[in-house]
């Protein structure tokens, strides 16, 4: 097992490199191999494709950082994942770039719906519409991350956070102001 993590991460550490040199179209599997050393009968026992191997390394990395956070969403966790994102921000602009099947931005949806749904669960008046909100929350942070992470003068995470807690907080309050205008007609 150890050996087999050793050989996922010098595979990953491969990827990375080589995204941060060209786009993720332009990389083979020859090229991942052969930046680390490694043969393509290595590269495909542990994984299916290049596709597979961004999604594990988002999927280590994201782990560590949920690990701490055993409640779910937290503002916390969200500043944490977005200051990861900054940090690595050519390798996600890049691996966001992908679209259709195995992509990446697919890959963190599903891994965004169950960290959604609990959220969700705890403030929805109307549970039956629980998969709207789920995908239109999605959909609103990956377009929001994508354009962030893509932008020529990449605003520093922390305001990024910032912004998007307003955002909420903001569509909240004007919500919370229509039911009490409701309620006074």
């Amino acid at each position: 097992m150890a050996d087999s993590n050793i050989t996922k991460r010098a595979l990953a550490m491969a990827m990375k490199e080589l995204m941060e040199q060209m786009p993720f179209s332009k990389i083979s599997v020859g090229d991942i191999c052969e930046k680390c050393g490694m043969n393509r009968k290595s590269f495909y026992y542990h994984f299916r494709d290049k596709y597979d191997l961004v999604n594990w390394i988002f999927d280590v990395e994201f782990i560590q950082l949920t690990v701490q956070h055993e409640e779910g969403i937290r503002w916390a966790l969200l500043g944490e994942l977005c200051q990861y994102f900054y940090d690595n921000r050519v390798f996600y602009r890049r691996a966001l770039e992908v679209k259709g099947q195995n992509s990446f931005s697919d890959h963190f949806r599903e891994m965004l719906s169950p960290l959604l749904r609990e959220l969700l669960r705890k403030v929805l008046a109307e549970p039956q519409q629980m998969e709207f909100y789920i995908n239109f929350y999605s959909d609103a942070f990956i377009c929001s991350l994508e354009r962030w992470l893509s932008s020529r003068d990449c605003m520093p995470p922390e305001q990024f956070v910032g912004l998007l807690q307003s955002s909420i907080l903001t569509l909240a309050d004007l919500t919370k102001l229509e039911g009490e205008e409701s309620e006074q007609v």
